[in-house]
């Protein structure tokens, strides 16, 4: 039976994760966190070395559409809905302070 996280651990993971959790939480996350490494370390047993490494398990690729050029909206257009504009301009608010 893999180790169980502490009440400790789950703790300083929270604290990392800046969360505040309830005891109830914190009974939960464990159980739930320590079932996740606990299946992570039977992953890692596992024999890979005849396996191929991949990034995709699935025969899958993009598809896309045809690029056609088409006419756009106006300028006016594109700001009618806008929620704050000045002039020909997306009015936002700062990103930076």
């Amino acid at each position: 039976m893999p180790t169980r996280l502490t009440r400790q651990e789950v703790l300083h993971i929270a604290d990392l994760a800046k969360l505040a959790l309830t005891e109830e939480e914190v009974a939960l996350y464990g159980e739930q966190l320590s079932e996740i490494l606990a299946y992570a370390q039977a992953l890692i047993r596992l024999d890979t070395a005849d396996i191929p490494p991949t990034a995709q398990v699935t025969e899958t690729r993009n598809v896309y559409r045809e690029d056609v050029p088409r006419e756009s909206l106006s300028p006016g257009e594109a700001l009618d809905n806008a929620p704050d504009r000045q002039d020909d301009w997306f009015r936002v608010r700062s990103v930076f302070e």
